[in-house]
């Protein structure tokens, strides 16, 4: 079953109270689980959910050894030792995991669940919506291109005028004066330049300013191996991703035309890759149980550099879960919760609670229409916010284009004025 391959393995000992001694093996955790199995036997020493964690925490086994202690509801405290690379590693991965499932417990699925609606329906109005998007978007980037030819243009015509000031100004200049430009008018058209420089680099911060995030999940970061995973943040971007730590501090940042590959290792595991030419990659790692919220958008931003493995289709060879899956709550417990939310009456006649029960069982949105959906409007978010940045980008080239109109033709009067004189 999918439910049963690893998100992370670990090799270490646990500690058997009941025999007073450690035991090497491999500590492994999964969707929902938490295991240890004994390298000697290949039995399961313990094993037990992510839900009945009460606490986490590094400590000290005879004030010597350093240990990992998970201790349970009923007060019962597990011990592992002997973690590799190390427990602060192992600590960090399954406090995220304890964590986000105790943000996003299971009875607001369920209530989630229960909301009537049309999940079909709405699945196509938001593909149509996509589509008018997608089309909008390649007008957007085809008058994006006219805007451009048009500042090359522009940007050749300045620098002929360019030259021809130059020519103007050795002509304009007297006899006796060998040097070309006069130095009062070298200052000046240093001032000009000087000043259309700092123009330029007010418009660069603006447009560094424009970087929208579209998707943000808190991850486990590691830049390559296993030994330095520490909490922190993904941040999905127009034009760009960032690895940042729990401070929000910028530890790498990836732009969009510089990834080279993008790896999934599972649903909750992903690697992006940068390369080099005689020095050695940029890779960073990121572990997740909220990836999926961002696979959703990398998996359209980067088609051709997304790369599933083997490992990530051994966990989507069987759904996440089941009706008889569920934690905390039995199927039957389940049944008689949703009949309660329905009000049932009391009393009901023999065949008809059937047909209340398939009633209340069937929702109108499944859970594969209800993630289809949310990564449907994950995609349209990313879709819109490349057209607004498209939009204020050609706004910021209509300005410089007003500009540089403006100005070639002030410039071109000023160098007919000059040649006048010269006749």
């Amino acid at each position: 079953m999918s439910r049963d391959v690893p998100i992370h393995s670990w090799p270490g000992s646990y500690y058997i109270n009941s025999e007073k001694r450690w035991e090497n093996g491999t500590l492994s955790l999964t969707r929902t689980m938490v295991r240890f199995v004994s390298n000697h036997s290949k039995e399961s020493l313990t094993s037990f959910r992510l839900s009945r964690i009460m606490q986490i925490k590094m400590e000290s086994s005879s004030f010597i050894f350093s240990t990992l202690t998970v201790l349970e509801e009923g007060n019962v405290k597990h011990w592992f030792g002997s973690l590799k690379p190390n427990r602060v590693v192992v600590y960090n991965v399954l406090e995220h995991f304890w964590r986000e499932r105790l943000l996003s417990p299971s009875s607001e699925a369920r209530g989630a669940e229960s909301q009537p609606s049309k999940g079909r329906e709405l699945i196509n109005l938001v593909a149509g919506a996509q589509r008018r998007l997608e089309d909008t978007g390649s007008v957007l980037s085809h008058q994006g291109e006219q805007f451009d030819s048009m500042m090359q243009g522009l940007e050749k015509i300045d620098s002929d005028l360019g030259v021809a000031d130059k020519l103007l100004s050795e002509l304009e200049s007297p006899p006796w004066w060998p040097f070309g430009k006069l130095p009062w008018k070298v200052q000046q058209e240093a001032k000009a330049e000087d000043a259309a420089r700092a123009a330029a680099a007010a418009s660069a911060a603006k447009g560094s300013g424009r970087n929208k995030v579209i998707s943000s999940i808190p991850a486990v970061v590691s830049k390559g191996g296993d030994s330095d995973l520490k909490p922190g943040c993904l941040l999905v971007l127009v034009s760009s991703l960032e690895a940042r730590d729990t401070n929000c501090q910028l530890l790498h940042r990836f732009e969009r035309n510089e990834i080279d590959e993008i790896r999934v290792h599972s649903p909750y595991e992903l690697t992006v890759r940068q390369r080099f030419i005689g020095k050695p990659d940029i890779c960073y790692r990121f572990l997740s149980a909220k990836m999926s919220e961002a696979m959703a958008v990398l998996e359209m931003q980067y088609k051709k550099k997304v790369e599933f493995t083997s490992e990530y289709m051994s966990f989507r060879a069987t759904p996440v879960s089941s009706p008889c899956d569920r934690e905390g709550t039995s199927w039957n417990e389940g049944l008689m919760q949703k009949c309660q939310e329905t009000e049932l009456p009391l009393e009901v006649p023999a065949g008809e609670l059937s047909q209340l029960q398939v009633h209340v069982l069937q929702p109108s949105v499944s859970q594969a229409e209800a993630k289809e959906l949310k990564q449907m409007l994950m995609q349209l978010k990313n879709l819109a916010l490349e057209a607004e940045t498209e939009l204020e980008r050609q706004d910021d080239v209509l300005d410089d284009l007003t500009s540089s109109t403006d100005r070639a033709t002030m410039n071109v009067e000023k160098h007919t004025c000059r040649m006048k004189r010269l006749l």
